[in-house]
């Protein structure tokens, strides 16, 4: 790490020049090769906010400078919605852990397969228990497409930006301002695509649907006028809506229609609302472990998704329906969402799966994360027959704790788990039909870099 701001700036002197309104680049060969290794672990372990501040502040600028910009997908979708186009859905992945190698990884991919439409995205319980607030995220991640001299649109986006539902009915106001503080701590740190979930909310033992998604669609409301409020200026931030809570029930195009018409009668002063719906077809986050810890394979009902999403598009003008939970299900059914103009599919279990399972990966380290999970983990156990599927289960908890060490790694670890995960981004960017995508996405998609203050820690040097 760097040791204070002054090791910092002698250090990156021959990449980058101080001037009044911050820095320009003057080499980006050596701030790719030399520097932002340095800066982006600084960035994420240093116990000086200052310092801190100054890394991420570096690291947004110079993406920007070098053409990496965080965007809002919102035209893009507005298109698919006017059929402009079709056939491929776009991957929204959730990265937990090794962040920094894992986006590498990522961006290495897009560029070779000439991808233009995939997502970044983090939800509210991983936030927590990855230990990956906003500011850092979108961090690591423009810091990894700066080492891999990626250009072109970055969308970070809020998942499951989800009310807890007994939280809520305990303490309404509470659970309000925590969500509200999370959305705007997320459009601060550039998340210009955000999913409401308030699905949690959903009644099912209500006598009528409008009764049963009346608290999901007014819920949603409120957080549509803030999130409106929020944005920037010249950025229409992107919105996702949710009927159904994932691991429940299928959805219906009777609960979309429901949904979607108490969100119209909630707008009547031309407020622009969600551009994509979240629906239940089977799937269940992380999929269904068995006593053995493996996966119990899962049929997702692509008639229902097919049936959702034209609905949504035709009758709501949306981009269609999103698929969760998709991960962990069988290769011969991904070729099917976008078959099915399936608009967007999250990705998250099984990257960690092929992290944690790579026989490269040491036993002793491992062994420590499961020893740790057992301990601080117990009160989950009940839920779980056998310990295999506590583990499963429970591991993806095992990110945060550790972060420092998944990241101190050995590098001929990490290169044998980002060689398996790279197979695996090749296989799925494939299957969603999302090559050579590019040239759509930028021709859709308005690069409108935002600006950052200057930490008040770099000013004092500036006016050096």
């Amino acid at each position: 790490m760097f040791k204070d701001v002054m090791d910092l700036i002698n250090f990156s002197k021959s990449s980058v020049r101080l001037t009044g309104d911050g820095f320009r680049i003057i080499n980006a060969k050596d701030f790719r090769e030399r520097v932002i290794d340095r800066l982006v672990y600084t960035s994420v372990f240093h116990s000086d906010r200052e310092l801190v501040e100054i890394c991420r502040y570096f690291i947004f600028e110079t993406a920007k400078k070098l053409g990496a910009i965080p965007s809002s997908i919102y035209n893009l979708y507005q298109s698919r919605a006017l059929n402009e186009f079709g056939g491929f859905s776009v991957p929204a992945i959730n990265i937990r852990g090794l962040t920094y190698d894992v986006g590498k990884t990522l961006f290495r991919t897009i560029k070779e397969l000439n991808v233009g439409a995939f997502i970044f995205e983090i939800a509210r319980s991983e936030i927590d228990y990855t230990n990956q607030q906003p500011a850092e995220y979108t961090t690591v991640l423009l810091a990894a497409a700066i080492k891999e001299n990626f250009k072109g649109p970055v969308f970070f986006q809020g998942d499951h930006f989800q009310i807890n539902a007994k939280k809520y009915k305990e303490n309404k106001k509470d659970e309000s301002i925590t969500l509200k503080e999370l959305m705007n701590e997320a459009i601060a740190a550039e998340f210009y695509n955000i999913d409401i979930d308030s699905s949690t909310m959903v009644d099912i033992n209500k006598n009528s649907i409008i009764e049963q998604q009346r608290p999901n669609f007014e819920i949603t409301a409120e957080f549509i006028k803030l999130i409106r409020n929020l944005q920037p200026s010249d950025i229409m931030i992107t919105i996702g809506g949710e009927i159904g809570e994932i691991g429940g029930k299928n959805s219906t195009v009777e609960e979309l229609r429901t949904y979607m018409d108490g969100l119209k009668a909630a707008f009547t002063n031309g407020i622009a609302g969600i551009s994509k719906i979240s629906v239940q077809t089977g799937a269940t986050h992380g999929g269904v472990v068995l006593p053995d810890g493996s996966v119990a394979k899962v049929n997702i009902d692509f008639d229902t998704l097919e049936k959702l999403s034209r609905v949504a598009r035709e009758e709501y003008g949306l981009a269609g329906a999103v698929q969760h939970g998709a991960s962990t299900l069988p290769d011969d059914a991904f070729h099917l969402f976008p078959g099915v103009e399936t608009c967007e599919v999250h990705l998250a279990t099984g990257f960690q799966n092929i992290i944690y399972d790579n026989p490269f990966l040491p036993d002793d380290f491992r062994n420590n994360v499961y020893k740790y999970l057992r301990e601080e983990c117990g009160k989950e156990r009940d839920k779980y027959k056998t310990d295999e599927q506590f583990i499963y289960k429970t591991r993806k908890k095992g990110f945060g704790p550790f972060k420092k060490e998944w990241w101190n790694l050995p590098q001929s670890v990490k290169t044998v788990i980002m060689s398996r995960l790279e197979q695996r981004f090749i296989q799925l960017f494939k299957l969603l039909n999302v090559l050579n995508t590019k040239e759509l996405v930028d021709s859709k998609i308005d690069l409108k870099p935002t600006e950052r203050d200057i930490p008040q820690g770099l000013k004092r040097f500036i006016s050096v």
